[in-house]
């Protein structure tokens, strides 16, 4: 690799990192297809999450294949958890506000939540949506207003969607422009991004 392009590679990590919402995190529960984990990831890259929370039960985590998704994976932090009270008390630790996907009756639509504060969102199983013991630490329910015949997105488009929403409440509110990072953690997460 030729000094300008390391150079180039620098900056674009250094600019990156600056981006970066550490307070603002997806809780995969459960979801078991390898695509749209890999999927998700590569939103959650794209829209400046740090990191993602795992929440596997009766799920294993499935194994990701792929240029682009191991890439993704890279860049993302993982924390896992392993019971509903583990993952709440990481996420209060934060001061984040727990919202779930769902379609119940008291759910709320995507653009009613303020997402500019910390914001935890949990995603739940393709085929049965968000665990009932999850749903006991959440705060708020959340969907995505849909006008077609079919009433759910795919989880990983539903999680681009959500982030999508997110970034714009945070642009609009200036949040990419104050980096979230102290400097002390900014230069440990430089020195182990420069490393990869």
């Amino acid at each position: 690799m030729t000094r300008e392009r390391t150079s180039e590679r620098v900056e674009k990590i250094k600019r990156v990192l600056s981006l970066r919402q550490k307070d603002l995190t997806l809780v995969l529960a459960n979801i078991h297809d390898p695509h749209n984990v890999s999927a998700i990831y590569r939103s959650c890259d794209a829209f400046g999450v740090s990191r993602v929370h795992l929440y596997y039960t009766d799920t294993p985590f499935p194994p990701l294949s792929g240029r682009s998704s191991a890439s993704a994976r890279k860049w993302v932090e993982t924390e896992r958890h392993e019971d509903p009270a583990q993952l709440a008390a990481a996420l209060r630790k934060k001061g984040c506000r727990i919202l779930a996907t769902s379609c119940s009756p008291s759910a709320r639509p995507l653009r009613e939540w303020d997402m500019t504060g910390p914001t935890a969102i949990i995603m739940g199983n393709e085929h049965r949506g968000v665990d009932a013991e999850l749903m006991e630490i959440v705060d708020g329910e959340v969907y995505i207003p849909m006008f077609g015949m079919i009433q759910s997105f795919n989880v990983s488009v539903a999680a681009a969607v959500i982030l999508s929403e997110a970034s714009r409440q945070r642009q609009q509110a200036g949040k990419y422009e104050t980096p979230t990072y102290t400097e002390e953690e900014y230069a440990a997460v430089l020195e182990e991004w420069l490393a990869k």
